[in-house]
């Protein structure tokens, strides 16, 4: 079976969203998807890989990988490029599944667990006001989520007393406040306010609700270090990128300094920036994006890494539909994976009108059960808008 066509796609109320289709000559097509300036993305897949993928065997997925990230670290992998090779290889899979009639966790080494416990990361959406709720009501959010089955939360109480980018093109699902350069000082009264928020889940719902901290990377060591030291009355699940993650050293002095557990990074890129995390001690937690990090093939090489650490994984969303069931399915199959991030009004709400399967959460749990490769197509009236952005490349 050969690659004929490689196809992406876009929707304007989904400007940061690419979805790319790899068809074949016997007529089976791949998805995969990726995040973040789609339009670059667009540009590597059909100029840079399709040259390469193109009249070449599907089931060569392991060489496909090579040779593009072999091109590409010619001139620097860790951008456009490694989302364009993260959505393709996850497309490759997803053919592969099909054409064995097997789910792709089948393929990465069969089923570890039947289900994996979930939990919400609070940004806003149409149906649920989660990010407003965590900065004003945090009780009340608390027992919404209880109320849904999810047992843990993601909150990010003090990104909003760091430095600002003030733009209106920003977009994004966690809001621009997630984006903007470290901060390198906290006011006791700002440090107190955004503690405030986990006070509140823990005199609402005590000890029943985890609460993951995500820091966007929005600090500085020193006042990291604060915040950490302020957290750890009140037993929180994990903090994560709460500096940037491009300094080892700093995120072991993290571990050291401090007892709330480290989780780190969806911003790290390829087993070989995970190697020296894991070699030096510098998380407790590994956060792995599979849409960003090198699809499917790195994620498994990266999360067998932390195994043989014996740590946990726990994959990285907030982004699409395909993402949530390329992760699912390797935490299927992995057995150190920990729990799964989605979003509740997305997958409640727009996943819904894009894909052909509703991601299969129940009680606070995604239950692990799918078709062949992937186990979710997009929607057929998706495909047939006239607003679709196609860009095809064929041999």
């Amino acid at each position: 079976m050969h690659i004929t066509t490689i196809e992406t796609l876009r929707l304007p109320e989904h400007p940061n969203t690419i979805w790319v289709h790899v068809h074949t000559d016997e007529g089976l097509v791949g998805l995969g998807e990726t995040y973040y300036i789609p339009g670059a993305i667009e540009a590597v897949i059909h100029d840079f890989a399709a040259p390469l993928l193109l009249g070449q065997s599907v089931f060569d997925r392991e060489r496909h990988w090579q040779n593009l990230f072999s091109y590409a670290n010619f001139f620097g992998y860790a951008g456009a490029e490694l989302r364009a090779l993260s959505a393709l290889d996850i497309a490759l899979w997803d053919l592969l599944g099909q054409s064995l009639g097997q789910p792709v966790y089948n393929l990465l080494g069969g089923r570890c667990r039947d289900t994996i416990r979930v939990y919400n990361t609070c940004v806003n959406t149409p149906k649920y006001a989660d990010q407003d709720g965590f900065v004003q009501r945090p009780g009340e959010l608390a027992e919404s989520l209880m109320a849904d089955g999810i047992t843990q939360m993601k909150v990010w109480p003090w990104d909003r007393f760091a430095p600002q980018i003030t733009s209106s093109q920003l977009t994004g699902p966690a809001g621009w406040s997630a984006v903007g350069p470290p901060g390198h000082h906290l006011s006791p009264q700002d440090l107190q306010q955004g503690l405030w928020t986990v006070q509140e889940v823990r005199k609402a719902v005590g000890s029943r609700m985890d609460i993951a901290i995500e820091g966007h990377s929005r600090w500085d060591v020193n006042c990291a270090i604060k915040i950490a030291r302020a957290l750890e009355p009140y037993d929180v699940i994990w903090m994560e990128d709460i500096i940037q993650p491009d300094s080892v050293d700093d995120l072991a002095r993290l571990v050291r300094e401090t007892r709330v557990p480290q989780c780190v990074s969806e911003r790290l890129f390829t087993r070989y920036a995970y190697r020296e995390v894991l070699e030096r001690g510098a998380a407790h937690i590994i956060m792995i994006d599979l849409i960003w990090t090198g699809g499917l093939t790195e994620a498994q090489k990266i999360v067998a890494l932390a195994d043989t650490y014996h740590l946990p994984f726990a994959p990285h969303d907030c982004t699409g539909p395909v993402n949530v069931f390329a992760c699912l399915h390797l935490c299927a199959a992995a057995p150190n994976a920990m729990i799964m991030e989605v979003v509740r009004g997305f997958y409640q709400g727009y996943y819904l009108d894009l894909v052909t399967t509703p991601v299969p959460i129940r009680d606070g749990q995604a239950w692990l059960d799918f078709g062949p490769g992937l186990g979710v197509r997009l929607r057929p009236d998706v495909l047939a808008r006239s607003d679709v952005t196609r860009r095809v490349s064929t041999q």
